[in-house]
């Protein structure tokens, strides 16, 4: 192994940095003879920053030019949040490995309230993402939704600014750049069901490249590879992109999976819900299955809203 060299493939992000020196520091610990070197990217998702992401083709933005890296040799692997990962990989490209997952709750971050229920009235909250602002509506249609771009120090600092009266932000990265101590609260999954895969760390690479597969292997979390490619299979059947009002999150209990599942017009006035359980190594299925049953109650209306509008 001493004279293994594994090129990260990386967004230049802070969290996005952090992702892949923690990739790093974990494949020196198994291995310190190797070499490890992170190949620093700017995306294109990181360039348009003046526009929603749904208005602009999604999160995949973010890894376009990772993947890009991978095919063309330049990179042997590239570090994702997973939440950020569309379902559909370029044609030579895998994620074989999913590291164990962080705080998976939504973070309310507010310098002048305690908690979203003690929100005034019309109260501005920033959020990026559709998945949130349907469910904030739904338990709160007063509010007022911004939009809120750019990295996490960014939507800080527009915090800070007085633009919003409180932000949502996925609490992993806020944890995973120290600073945790921001959060004001930390939504319950019944206020607010996470992203397919929020708080994951996944690892792609090229199908086939024993040499770099054997080498990430043992960063592989069993249980939470389990849990995300059972939502992941749940957004595939949806049809679902990174950017539309879907969430849904698993848990192992033993053996026994457990799958939650939501689709909800952006506006919050009908939230669809669904739920299922049963054996871990059923998770694919079951998260197609419960893509079925959200698909019966009226979800494909209204994500072909969102994709007409």
């Amino acid at each position: 192994m001493s004279n293994q060299n594994i090129r990260i493939a990386t967004r230049k992000s802070p969290l996005a940095l952090w992702q892949a020196e923690h990739v790093r520091s974990q494949l020196l610990k198994v291995f310190p003879g190797i070499s490890v070197e992170l190949v620093k990217m700017t995306t294109l998702g990181d360039r348009i920053l003046d526009a929603p992401l749904a208005k602009v083709g999604g999160k995949g933005l973010f890894v376009k030019e990772l993947e890009q890296s991978l095919l063309d040799g330049r990179a042997d692997i590239a570090v994702h949040s997973m939440k950020d990962v569309p379902v559909d990989l370029p044609e030579g490209l895998h994620l074989p490995v999913v590291l164990k997952r962080e705080e998976v709750r939504d973070a309310f971050v507010s310098l002048k309230y305690p908690g979203f229920d003690s929100l005034p009235e019309g109260a501005c909250v920033g959020t990026s993402s559709l998945r949130r602002q349907c469910q904030l509506l739904e338990h709160r249609p007063d509010l007022k939704i911004k939009s809120l771009r750019g990295n996490v120090g960014t939507r800080l600092q527009k915090l800070a600014e007085g633009n919003f009266e409180a932000i949502i932000l996925a609490s992993a990265g806020l944890i995973r750049l120290d600073e945790g101590a921001r959060i004001t609260q930390k939504l319950g999954i019944e206020v607010c069901l996470p992203a397919i895969g929020q708080g994951a760390i996944g690892i792609e690479c090229r199908v086939g490249d024993n040499r770099i597969l054997n080498v990430i292997n043992v960063l592989d979390d069993d249980e939470t590879h389990i849990c995300v490619m059972a939502e992941r299979a749940l957004n595939e059947r949806l049809e679902g992109g990174c950017q539309v009002p879907i969430a849904g999150y698993a848990t192992l209990d033993g053996n026994q999976l457990k799958i939650e599942g939501l689709v909800g017009r952006p506006n919050g006035e009908t939230i669809l819900r669904g739920s299922v359980q049963g054996g871990q190594d059923r998770g694919e299925e079951m998260g197609i299955e419960l893509a079925d049953d959200l698909l019966a109650k009226g979800a494909r209306e209204i994500l072909r809203e969102i994709y007409d509008g």
